[in-house]
């Protein structure tokens, strides 16, 4: 009986073989794929989740316009969806831009959402265990020195003091030297922040915005690895794991890119300690160097257990410039951009520079080309700070984040998360939310941020611009006191008019750039002081 069985299925199978066509097949696996399609349009909302390639070819559909489409697909549905990366199956994922799932994950619950695992991952041939890319414990003890560090009034003035300085030695002078002419504007300000960053963070001047604006190894290595990181995160591990292994596309673009950072870095640290170690004196007494690598290495010196060893240094310090270029210098791209489109803003942030300066002892002494704003005068500019705050809600320069569950979990509102899962919560789409925002959630208006006349903050989980919850960024006022004095001396100056016909548009990226840059003329505003 057995070998008739046997014999039997064996037969039959002949048979198909000799009788089964491939048309026969491609129908079977149609009517299984369709079949599929609306079973998950149907169980799960969101964007359609293809069989094997996941969400992908839904993207690489919108790619032209991957952002708005985004926002689209959250308000479509109801702020939150779910989607699955390339292959058969795993668990899925899931888009955000609800307030609440993001502060369970941001803070109520915040050890079971770090950055995780495929997150570190991508990240740490450039970033390594730097602040930005750490957990745990590791974080922990970065951030309580960056705030200890950061907040501490000898490092406060010297960024305020390097700001201006190079607002007035280096900025202006570039703007003057092409003034009436096209400049790329976007690139001017990733030049200014990234010399401001490097001097803030090791205290080195990198070049990058000199009267002709030359390409700098360092800065331009930057910007490649930043983009080759992100593709890591477009396409499965397994793909970009074995270009790295054998070097190839944008993984040796990448590989190349990281060795300029860490060489340079790796050289400032070196040098740093030893420069220390032979002014040892005049180091701890603080009556020279004051940047945030000079005050972590003579921290360690006066410890017995060293934690921030030379690579940790050099981590550390990336991670700073990391964040303080590209989002300052993004976020003020768009706000100049916005302004070209808003005289009526222009002209009250402007009427309000002029009332501040008209408080001044002797208001009309100064030359309106020397006039350096103080720490009190930026302090005072509360329709400035909305107007910032209300171009960073629809521009924000970090446009989305992810977190990693380490155990399962469910959301205050009972949608259930698998542990290892990726959570996207998107701020670019937040700022677009009609619940949120109102019915004029597409509109500047930077009123909406001021109350009787003072600044009104809104709650860091539904702005969560500079994160928020025990990752909240320990940069903010430094951020805002340095977007206020280049926007109140530019304008002062200035006045901004986007070259005709130029295209503004997002790049995918990492950061919110502008795709083909802020291409403006400076046109010189004439003096209204007196």
């Amino acid at each position: 009986m057995e070998y008739n069985l046997i014999n039997l299925i064996f037969t039959s199978a002949r048979w198909l073989y000799s009788h089964l066509w491939f048309s026969d097949i491609a129908i079977v696996l149609f009517v299984i794929f369709i079949f599929n399609s609306i079973l998950l349009r149907f169980t799960i909302k969101g964007p359609m989740i293809w069989p094997i390639f996941g969400i992908l070819p839904t993207v690489a559909l919108h790619v032209s316009n991957l952002y708005e489409w985004g926002s689209n697909a959250l308000i479509k549905n109801g702020g939150t969806f779910y989607y699955r990366g390339v292959w058969l199956g795993g668990t899925f994922g899931i888009v955000t831009s609800d307030p609440v799932k993001i502060e369970y994950m941001l803070k109520t619950n915040f050890k079971n959402f770090p950055k995780g695992v495929a997150y570190k991952d991508r990240f740490y041939d450039f970033l390594g265990d730097g602040i930005f890319n750490a957990d745990d414990e590791l974080w922990k003890t970065q951030r309580r020195v960056a705030n200890s560090e950061m907040h501490s009034a000898r490092f406060t003035q010297f960024s305020i003091d390097s700001v201006k300085t190079l607002v007035h030695q280096k900025l202006l002078k570039v703007l003057e030297a092409r003034k009436g002419g096209v400049i790329d504007l976007q690139d001017v300000l990733l030049r200014f922040t990234f010399d401001n960053t490097c001097a803030v963070a090791f205290g080195v001047d990198s070049g990058c915005l000199e009267i002709d604006l030359p390409e700098t190894p360092f800065a331009k290595a930057f910007e490649k690895v930043t983009f080759a990181s992100l593709m890591r995160f477009l396409i499965p591990h397994y793909v970009w794991k074995t270009m790295k292994f054998f070097k190839i596309g944008f993984e040796k673009t990448l590989h190349e890119a990281v060795k300029i950072v860490h060489d340079f870095s790796e050289k400032t640290v070196r040098e740093r300690k030893l420069e220390l170690l032979s002014n040892k004196e005049e180091g701890i007494n603080g009556t020279w160097r004051c940047d945030l690598l000079s005050r972590l290495i003579l921290m360690e010196q006066d410890k017995e257990e060293v934690f921030f060893t030379d690579k940790l240094l050099q981590d550390f310090c990336i991670s700073f410039i990391l964040a303080g270029r590209d989002t300052s210098s993004v976020g003020l791209s768009w706000f100049f951009w916005l302004i070209t489109k808003n005289p009526l803003v222009e002209t009250r942030i402007l009427d309000e520079i002029r009332n501040i300066l008209q408080q001044r002892e002797k208001p009309n002494k100064d030359n309106q080309e020397n006039i350096v704003f103080t720490e009190e005068e930026l302090k005072k500019m509360t329709y400035l700070q909305a107007a910032i705050s209300e171009s960073l809600r629809l521009y924000p320069p970090v446009s989305f984040d992810h977190k990693e569950p380490k155990e399962d979990d469910v959301f205050p509102d009972g949608t259930p998360i698998g542990k290892g899962a990726r959570v996207v919560y998107c701020m670019y789409g937040m700022g677009r939310m009609e619940s949120l925002w109102g019915e004029d959630c597409y509109e500047f208006k930077p009123e909406r941020w001021i109350k009787d006349g003072e600044f009104m903050s809104e709650s860091q989980f539904k702005y969560t611009v500079f994160n928020a919850g025990p990752r909240l960024c320990v940069g903010k006022k430094f951020a805002y006191m340095q977007m206020k004095m280049v926007v109140a001396s530019i304008l002062l100056r200035y006045k901004v008019k986007l070259v005709e016909g130029h295209k503004i548009r997002p790049r995918i990226n990492t950061t919110l750039y502008m795709k083909h840059g802020l291409l403006v003329r400076m046109e010189p505003r004439p003096m209204f002081l007196d």
